[in-house]
């Protein structure tokens, strides 16, 4: 599994973007924004160990200003959102390919594990739509970015 992981003062994920019925799907505070991609090899066990690493990440100020509190230590919130572009390969032409990318099928449940173990572990929440077209809002609080692979 991979993730891109942004640190966040705020998110909030909408479907139908293209009409004036958007929908609010998914919306938190502050926190981390996952989006995550699956690949073919990917697994219960892995969705899990993601689910851990988002959890437990030290990406928050403590009282020195240092980055060694996690989202377990601050109550903050998880916005996890579905992108299978994540495995797209771009080392060929100009269009990239994403023959890497697990199918819905088997990706969906995945994300899926994810959502529910961070809900097991305390996280408050919060998800896009699989499969629906997407806006994603948020505001990089640092800015802070990761790339994650489990």
């Amino acid at each position: 599994m991979r993730a891109l992981v942004q640190r966040v003062s705020r998110a909030k994920v909408t479907v139908g973007i293209d009409t004036s019925a958007a929908e609010i799907v998914g919306e938190i505070g502050p926190g981390l924004v996952a989006f995550i991609g699956v690949t073919h090899d990917d697994t219960t066990e892995k969705a899990k160990k993601l689910a851990d690493k988002l959890w437990n990440l030290r990406v928050f100020d403590d009282e020195n200003d240092v980055m060694n509190l996690s989202v377990a230590d601050t109550f903050g919130a998880v916005l996890v959102v579905s992108q299978f572009t994540l495995y797209g390969d771009t080392r060929k032409g100009r269009r990239p390919g994403y023959s890497d990318a697990a199918k819905p099928e088997v990706a969906e449940p995945l994300v899926g594990t994810v959502v529910a173990e961070l809900g097991s572990l305390g996280a408050k929440v919060a998800t896009g739509r699989f499969r629906a077209d997407m806006a994603v809002e948020l505001v990089n609080d640092g800015p802070i970015t990761l790339s994650i692979e489990t």
